[in-house]
């Protein structure tokens, strides 16, 4: 059993993921890598002065392996609660379990409904760290913000969710501050 599952691997999956990795959870990340970044280009991403986003995408999942995330090139296609975690099974029938699912899957979140969740008129209700009303349940990134969203604010949100679910786990509020 994974301690994160992480449906998509966009910016806001991926940022998550490479938090929660780096502090050494076991991080499945769920997608094709068929996300919306491969047609921006960033010229407003801070520390970025230009790169596409096919080779964001290229560094950043490398980055986030290179912590110990495991990929699963694949659609998750069913999602549900189960005891204490999370059940999510994908197109080609595997199933993998884990104690936290953060759904991270773009503009349209198609696992939100039959988790129970609620909408607003942006997209899944959620909070500033992304927890929803389902306990270790976390939505972000774009299918939350509505149109207010890009890449950056994408992965703010999973970090925000990772420092959430690390403080959760500390069982007291931290931060991720590496030293030079």
């Amino acid at each position: 059993m994974a301690d994160v599952i992480i449906i998509g691997d966009g910016p806001g999956g991926l940022s998550a993921a490479l938090f929660l990795a780096k502090k050494k959870l076991e991080v499945l990340v769920i997608g094709q890598d068929k996300t919306l970044m491969h047609k921006a280009k960033l010229l407003n991403y801070l520390g970025i002065p230009e790169m596409t986003g096919t080779q964001f995408q290229q560094v950043a999942r490398a980055q986030v392996q290179g912590f110990g995330a495991r990929f699963v090139d694949a659609e998750a296609t069913l999602a549900e609660k189960k005891g204490a975690g999370f059940a999510v099974t994908t197109a080609d029938g595997q199933t993998f379990e884990g104690r936290y699912l953060i759904l991270a899957t773009g503009p349209v979140m198609p696992l939100a409904e039959s988790l129970g969740l609620a909408k607003t008129s942006n997209g899944v209700a959620a909070d500033p760290f992304g927890r929803t009303a389902v306990d270790k349940l976390y939505a972000l990134g774009w299918g939350v913000r509505g149109k207010k969203i890009q890449a950056v604010i994408s992965a703010g949100d999973g970090a925000a969710a990772a420092l959430d679910i690390l403080s959760a786990e500390k069982g007291e509020d931290l931060h991720d501050f590496d030293l030079v």
